[in-house]
């Protein structure tokens, strides 16, 4: 009973097309049709859906590659989570890092599905063409722990705080300490990972980072790479602050001596050192 429905409905929807393209038709040529653009776009976009729904009908299947699922956003796919409450979510997907100072940097935005883990090595150099040195550890989720990534690390000399692959090793007595030693720290570098999750929670909370109402996928790249901008200047505005509030305190100290030039030029000092620290 489904499956009918759904091919009438088809079947209604191709009439309808086909009305309008014979009205297109006898439109005299060389003028402009009468439609805005806007409207022009959706046009072709249900024109496209038309025959995607088609085919999966014809098929018997309930995928095809690159399905639409809203006809003003062509451009949203969607993806499986596999999460209790959202198993399917609709959206821009990011992998986005984190630096120690707590600035956050949108690597890829992209629109489809895909495994983040094949971006690491992307990343990294990314990381080393922006501050001229390569990490000294990697704190990733497991899906980057794949072997390749592994590989690439090790060759630049990068360790990736997970699990490491194959078997665990057997418990002695004279390894214990070891064991125990490696599990400890795998678990604090573990926990270094909540202020990435964190800086998503910052994003959706305060800045509507999961309410994107932009209709093109240009604007709606500019605005969450926007939000990221916003939550990164707070960071740098904190920094600077606070270099202005240590360095006060010694042009203070300074100025209360006979030193008050030495100790003026200090704070000075002291300040850049502070702001430039603060963007590596």
């Amino acid at each position: 009973m489904i499956r009918r429905g759904i091919k009438q409905q088809l079947q209604y929807l191709r009439r309808n097309l086909g009305h309008i393209e014979a009205l297109m038709a006898t439109w005299p040529s060389g003028t402009s049709i009468p439609l805005p653009r806007w409207l022009m776009r959706r046009y072709w976009v249900i024109q496209h859906l038309h025959d995607q729904q088609w085919a999966m009908y014809c098929s018997n299947t309930r995928r095809c590659e690159d399905r639409i699922v809203s006809i003003s956003q062509p451009h949203v796919r969607p993806i499986v989570h596999g999460k209790q409450h959202k198993p399917v979510e609709f959206g821009a997907k990011l992998s986005v890092s984190l630096t120690g100072e707590g600035l956050a940097r949108v690597d890829h935005l992209r629109w489809d599905a895909f495994h983040e883990g094949h971006d690491l090595e992307s990343q990294v150099e990314a990381y080393h063409r922006r501050y001229g040195y390569y990490p000294e550890v990697i704190l990733g989720d497991p899906s980057y722990g794949s072997r390749d990534n592994r590989k690439f690390l090790k060759k630049h000399s990068i360790r990736f705080a997970g699990k490491p692959l194959g078997r665990p090793p057997a418990v002695t007595d004279e390894h214990r300490e070891q064991i125990e030693k490696l599990k400890a720290q795998r678990r604090e570098e573990y926990l270094q990972r909540i202020p990435i999750e964190g800086k998503f929670g910052q994003g959706k909370n305060g800045y509507r980072l999961n309410y994107i109402r932009a209709k093109l996928p240009a604007t709606s790249s500019a605005w969450i790479n926007s939000i990221f901008l916003v939550m990164n200047l707070l960071i740098l505005l904190r920094i600077l602050v606070f270099a202005f509030a240590i360095a006060h305190s010694w042009f203070e100290q300074a100025c209360g001596s006979s030193r008050c030039r030495q100790g003026r030029l200090l704070a000075i000092r002291l300040l850049f050192s502070l702001r430039t620290s603060g963007r590596a």
